[in-house]
């Protein structure tokens, strides 16, 4: 199915909800879905922002398929791209993309697709849909609107500036009649105005969606022992994917080899690698090949991977900005995932010196965003509200537990406290001379003496000694938020040297803001970590039975595993436990199509494993938060096959193989084997001959025999020692079900 029928007779928001169930198997729109869908088909221009992980390619991807004609989707990357049109395939849309990566043969083909009205969205980037041949095919081509995804790279005051972005403005130029929908994850209200006004929108509808993303936990320390800090998060998260990004090429290298070395699998990906390298790294990550990308900010914009479970920023971000979107990448999914941040006073000196050497005209603007990020991750608010705030939002409440802040990681001191030990710590830098840095002046001021302090003759300085009650790493920890809130700065060779501000210290003019941790505590204590999902009712070896499953599906068809579907959908298969294909049909994320593809397997995959693990099956959702091995056994939904089971039922009455099947269909073995077990049920066979061989079946036969009966397949398999596989001994187990009297 490429798409549904306008309907003439049929509402806006009826269209919208028929499209979004049948192809992607939601019920219900997220937050200001639904406005901007309707927008869309009503042909207004509009502007709509909303949070990595809020929804915002459904708002273009339903719509287009509730319209005449071809969407045109302008994306900047190519594996953005490819994830895109996978995943649209999957869910029953047809779509295609354009760019370098295709041959001519490719691209003609596409060119085909669009002139006979074959597709229902079309990816390409701005840099080719600007050229005159693209712009001329689209003029021959039934168009429906244009989306430009990734908006913020058409303002020269977003975070990621793309000069390619601002010719799209030819855009309203060569089709005024179509309408143009921007869409972006973090836009400031001054980057609002510069998108409308670049891309000439007209009288755009303008949805703002709150910046909040409530399933995060921002969490932020000092960089100390930077190796044991991430490890501590990784292990909460064992084999799920994470993100750890890095200020420099040379460190994604360092840290993705130390980590592989303690048992940490990861790939490093930067600008500098060869693009056949950088390619491979990212599709290993996607594609859940290797659980870790260490990266620098060159990865991520537009990868649609959604079940990262945290991210981990090894060093100062540059930008609010920045860190949203980066920490956003987290939890798209809508699951529960961390945020931490590590950084130190050397973060702020390596970011100074990159901007320094950057573009005259941009350096303004990039230290004040720095400013701004250093200002973040020294605040002592709930990390929530600050990050709102930013974007001229505000939460009614503090997060509760969403943060460290707000869980009582740290406590503020009092000012007139904050003031006395911050002139202790400046009238040390300047006895120094403002000729050391940030660990000496530490163990100075926490009367700890080395063969340097005594060659210095500092430990006969007033200031040595003046902190001696706290660690040397709490003092490092104040001095580095003196730096961040301009008192102290950080110059060559990374010696501390007072600010003016930090000389009116002195005079006690200044309100300096220190924070100190309340507990004595070892990095990532366990409760400062919410685990990725409530997994209350989940049948845990189901679940991971399903991972395996939907693995080898997606390598198959060599697609990224969340393709075929996310963990939200099986989270919710190995809670509910669905047997029938009807009963599938009803998780969320299971369209018409992904129920017609993989139905059969999944649900043939669920009812082995509750026989095998004695567990309850077709769990209702009202039951599902209970125990899974307490729920009594629900009586599985009968369903009539669709039409691939009726084609596979067709050929199985001729006594097909299932590898004859698959081929026949084009589908995995593993699949064919699901509609097997559906037609040996639903037509009552009870000869299993066609598809086990004699010996096979009188071996399982002369088991059962000495077992007596058995309600699962782990206890036959034991005993026949492993030889016979558990899809023979299903086979032959359910013809012979099938021969009872009461069967």
């Amino acid at each position: 199915m490429a798409g549904l029928s306008p309907g003439a007779g049929s509402s806006p928001d009826a269209r919208l909800r028929q499209a979004l169930k049948t192809h992607w198997g939601y019920d219900d729109f997220r937050a200001l879905q639904e406005p901007s869908m309707t927008g869309v088909l009503a042909e207004e221009d509009s502007l709509v922002v909303l949070p990595t992980g809020g929804g915002k390619s459904l708002c273009y991807q339903v719509p287009a398929v509730c319209m005449e004609g071809v969407a045109i989707v302008v994306s900047p990357l190519i594996s953005l791209m490819k994830d895109q049109v996978d995943s649209l395939r999957e869910c029953g849309v047809a779509s295609a993309f354009i760019n370098s990566s295709l041959t001519t043969a490719q691209r003609i083909e596409i060119s085909q697709e669009l002139r006979a009205d074959r597709l229902k969205l079309l990816y390409v980037a701005p840099e080719r849909l600007c050229l005159p041949a693209t712009l001329d095919l689209l003029e021959t081509t039934r168009i429906s609107f244009f989306a430009i995804d990734e908006a913020h790279c058409v303002s020269q005051w977003g975070h990621d500036f793309r000069p390619d972005y601002r010719k799209l403005y030819q855009l309203r130029e060569r089709f005024p009649n179509k309408g143009i929908h921007a869409f972006t994850a973090t836009a400031t209200e001054r980057v609002r105005a510069d998108i409308i006004e670049q891309l000439g929108l007209r009288d755009p509808q303008v949805l703002v969606g709150s910046f909040d993303r409530p399933n995060l936990g921002y969490y932020v320390e000092r960089r100390d022992q930077l190796m044991e800090q991430m490890t501590a998060v990784i292990d909460r998260f064992p084999g799920q994917s994470g993100i750890v990004y890095c200020l420099s090429r040379r460190e994604t290298e360092d840290l993705a080899a130390q980590l592989t070395a303690l048992g940490y699998p990861a790939r490093h990906y930067h600008a500098g690698l060869p693009d056949e390298e950088r390619q491979k790294n990212q599709e290993a990550f996607i594609r859940d090949e290797v659980p870790i990308i260490v990266a620098t900010v060159a990865f991520g914009m537009g990868i649609d991977k959604p079940d990262v479970r945290y991210v981990i920023h090894a060093g100062l971000p540059k930008s609010v900005e920045n860190y949203q979107q980066e920490t956003g990448r987290a939890g798209r999914d809508g699951l529960p995932a961390g945020c931490w941040m590590f950084y130190g006073a050397k973060d702020l000196v390596t970011s100074q010196k990159m901007i320094a050497s950057g573009p005259p005209e941009i350096r303004e603007v990039a230290e004040k965003a720095l400013r701004k990020m250093v200002d973040y991750a020294d605040g002592v608010a709930c990390r929530h509200r600050m990050l709102v705030q930013h974007f001229a939002q505000d939460l009614p409440t503090d997060c509760g537990e969403g943060c460290d802040n707000c869980r009582g990681d740290v406590d503020l001191l009092a000012p007139e406290v904050a003031l006395r030990y911050s002139q202790m710590i400046v009238s040390s830098i300047h006895r120094q001379n403002e000729r050391f840095g940030g660990q000496y002046t530490a163990k100075v001021l926490a009367g700890q003496p080395d063969d340097r302090i005594e060659q210095n003759g500092h430990e006969k300085l007033t200031t040595f000694g003046l902190l001696k009650e706290f660690p040397v790493t709490v003092i490092q920890d104040w001095i580095s938020q003196l730096v961040a809130q301009g008192f102290v700065r950080v110059g060559e060779f990374s010696v501390l040297q007072n600010t003016e501000t930090g000389r009116q210290l002195f005079k006690a003019i200044g309100t300096p803001r220190l924070r100190v941790p309340r507990e004595k505590k070892t990095r990532i204590r366990k409760s400062s970590v919410r685990l990725p999902f409530s997994r209350e009712g989940v049948d845990n070896g189901l679940f991971e039975e399903l991972r395996t499953l939907r693995l080898q599906l997606a390598r198959e068809r060599e697609v990224p595993p969340y393709v075929i579907f996310g963990d939200a959908s099986l989270f919710e298969m190995a809670r509910n436990r669905p047997t029938s294909t009807t009963a599938f049909r009803t998780i969320k994320g299971v369209g018409e199509k992904k129920c017609n593809e993989f139905g059969s397997t999944f649900v043939t995959a669920i009812r082995d494993y509750c026989e095998r693990a004695g567990v309850s099956a077709d769990v209702t959702p009202a039951e599902a938060p209970s125990s899974p091995r307490s729920a009594e056994k629900a009586t599985p939904e009968k369903s009539g096959p669709n039409a691939s089971t009726a084609r596979a039922y067709a050929l199985f009455a001729k006594g097909a193989s299932i590898e004859s099947v698959a081929a026949e269909m084009g589908r995995a073995v593993s699949t064919v084997t699901g509609y097997l077990a559906d037609y040996l049920r639903s037509q009552r066979v009870t000869d299993p001959a066609p598809w086990v061989d004699a010996a096979t079946i009188q071996k399982i036969h002369s088991a059962l025999e000495e077992l007596g009966p058995v309600d699962r397949l782990a206890p036959l398999h034991e005993h026949l020692g492993g030889t016979v596989s558990y899809e023979a001994l299903k086979i032959v187990l359910a013809c012979r079900r099938n021969a009872e009297p009461d069967a």
